[in-house]
Formats: structure tokens, C-alpha cells, sequence
């Protein structure tokens, strides 16, 4: 019989892995904007004990991905649409930053994994699902955060990236050429193999430009 908390020793890695599993939910609105966080179906799901899903659930309300009121419960928190521009604003500056450092700081190991997700998005077809697609964009951003000596940066830019998610997600069956958006990257990350910092930090930025356009086209 599990029991309701797990050891002080596992308690980190079973608040992680509760954390990680629903970040991933929240964004693809796998739980969709509104619905109620229950905690007992979620520690039977994810067998890990309350505790863990409540510490977990205390850093999604800090990434404003779910929201807590007093004797009601926790929910998901709601898409708001008009917080394209504001998240878009600290995107265009931000993510220039990250490229630049990614293309300065990459070693060895990580070049590989570069070069590898360069052959994976070419490797896209047009019978590729929107889900699939989804998920490549966002291990590409990832992988470009990670590749990131600031932990602050990289922090800030994977919440902004998750709330961008959101509301991408909310808009994608109007979007007309997703492959096209997420073949974009190809060049990015060539530039980053490649240590150019000047044409990452301008490709970068025309991406943010390009995903802002693209969502407003499909919002109107």
C-alpha cells in the first residue's frame, strides 16, 4: 500500500517529476484553462504522495499556470489572449541573449544535440500532426535555454515560452502553415553550430517577430 508522503530523500525528484508532468499538461492544455487541479486523482495517476503534487502545484502558481483560492480549490489558469504582446515584448528582447550565448558557449556534447534536431526538422513531413510539431518547437526552445550559462535566463525565457505555448495552442486548428513555423528553426540552430552570434541574435528576434504575427492573423 503507497503510502501519502513520500521520503524526505525522494520527496525533491517526486515534486519534480509531478511539476514537470503538469507544466507539460497546463501548456498543451492537455488540462484545459479552467478545470479544477484535483490532488488525490493526480497522486493516484502520477503514484506519488500529496505532498509532492502540493509542492508542485505551489511553483505552477508561481508560473501562473494554475491559480489557488481560499475553500474552493486549485484550477487551471485561464488564457488571457492580451498578453501576447506584453510576453512577445520580453520575448523579442530576450531571446536574442539566449541565441547569442547558446552560439558562444556550445560544446561539444551539446553541438551534437543540435545537429541532431536540425535532422529531425528536416526530416518533418506535411503528414506530420499539429501535436507533434508542437512538440518539436518547444524542445527546440529548450534546447537553446539550456544551452544558456544563466539560470535566471533561462528561467524567465521557459515561462515566457510556456505562456506563449498557451495561447498558441488555443489558436493553432486557424494557423495555416505550422511546419513552416517550425522549420524556421533550422536555420537558428544552424547559426548557433555555426557560432555566428550576430545572425542568431537577428533570427532569433525575426522568429519572436514572425510567431507574434502569425498568432494576431489567427486571432482576428
Amino acid at each position: 500500500m503507497r503510502t501519502s508522503a513520500a521520503p524526505k530523500s525522494n520527496r525533491g525528484s517526486l515534486s519534480d517529476h509531478a511539476y514537470e508532468t503538469l507544466r507539460h499538461r497546463l501548456i498543451m492544455l492537455d488540462i484545459a484553462p479552467g478545470d479544477a487541479i484535483n490532488e488525490a486523482t493526480l497522486s493516484d495517476e502520477l503514484d506519488v504522495g500529496r505532498t509532492p503534487i502540493r509542492e508542485a502545484l505551489k511553483r505552477l502558481e508561481s508560473d501562473h499556470l494554475v491559480v489557488s483560492f481560499p475553500r474552493r480549490g486549485t484550477f487551471a489558469s485561464n488564457v488571457d489572449l492580451t498578453d501576447l504582446s506584453t510576453i512577445s515584448e520580453m520575448r523579442e528582447v530576450l531571446e536574442p541573449i539566449a541565441a547569442r550565448k547558446a552560439a558562444a558557449n556550445l560544446e561539444a556534447t551539446r553541438r551534437e544535440e543540435f545537429t541532431a534536431m536540425i535532422s529531425q526538422l528536416r526530416e518533418l513531413g506535411t503528414d506530420v500532426g499539429q501535436r507533434t510539431l508542437m512538440e518539436h518547437d518547444l524542445s527546440v526552445h529548450r534546447l537553446i535555454y539550456g544551452s544558456v550559462d544563466n539560470p535566471h535566463l533561462t528561467e524567465t525565457l521557459v515561462r515566457l515560452d510556456d505562456l506563449a505555448t498557451r495561447i498558441w495552442c488555443l489558436v493553432i486548428p486557424r494557423m495555416p502553415d505550422l511546419i513552416g513555423h517550425i522549420r524556421e528553426h533550422i536555420d537558428l540552430l544552424e547559426a548557433i553550430v555555426e557560432g555566428d552570434e550576430e545572425a542568431v541574435a537577428e533570427l532569433a528576434a525575426d522568429h519572436v517577430r514572425d510567431f507574434d504575427r502569425t498568432l494576431r492573423a489567427a486571432l482576428r
